[in-house]
């Protein structure tokens, strides 16, 4: 797409820059569109192949079961568990009377 700069026409009105489409361009892109239209159209169909088969003449199903040997979750942190809060510092040369967490508050 060629660019085409701000110019003066003959009888005074300024243009500004634009783009102009190359010649068929418009053509090109309608049809592009019902391509890609139809491919929505047709290509989204459900499918059902399978979800009906059985995995095997009376058999079970399989499960799903861990990779490793041994339970993963729930994941135990046993050092964040138990830690006391910390318990604010004044950043300030006056003195600052902090509640006491042991009254119900």
């Amino acid at each position: 797409m060629p660019w085409i700069n701000t110019y003066v026409k003959s009888d005074g009105t300024k243009v500004s820059g634009h783009l102009r489409l190359p010649p068929g361009a418009r053509r090109e892109t309608a049809l592009l569109g019902l391509i890609v239209a139809g491919v929505f159209i047709l290509g989204n169909s459900p499918t059902t192949a399978g979800a009906d088969a059985e995995p095997g003449q009376g058999l079970p199903r399989p499960q799903p079961r861990s990779t490793s040997g041994r339970p993963i979750y729930p994941i135990k942190w046993p050092a964040w568990e138990n830690r006391p809060t910390p318990r604010p510092e004044p950043t300030v040369s006056y003195p600052i009377v902090f509640p006491d967490t042991a009254s119900g508050r």
